[in-house]
């Protein structure tokens, strides 16, 4: 089984965009852009493994979603996107949280 990524984001072509640059990672990935959509997924995806928020987000939002993840999914790490790489910026920045938050998949 893969391993999950949650990508939230304010656009909706992100998450085709960033499956699509990082087919080569054995991950999937689960995509939302509001509350509702972050709150539906945790609740019915046990396997995801981490989340990356992007950048498009106003911070009360990003700061909102970071209080819902962490009060139903504890075992979560959350990695928030910088704003200074633009959205062009997330594909390579999933690819780094990736690396970073999953070891055990460049152990191989």
């Amino acid at each position: 089984m893969k391993p999950v990524i949650l990508l939230v984001g304010r656009l909706p072509g992100v998450v085709e965009n960033v499956a699509r640059a990082l087919e080569d990672l054995p991950v999937e990935w689960l995509g939302a852009h509001d509350r509702e959509e972050v709150e539906r997924q945790l609740d019915t995806e046990p396997a995801i493994a981490c989340v990356v928020i992007g950048a498009g987000l106003d911070d009360r939002i990003r700061g909102d979603l970071i209080g819902v993840i962490a009060s139903r999914r504890p075992d979560l790490t959350i990695h928030l996107k910088d704003r200074a790489s633009g959205p062009g910026g997330m594909a390579g920045f999933a690819r780094r949280v990736v690396e970073i938050a999953l070891p055990e998949l460049n152990a191989h």
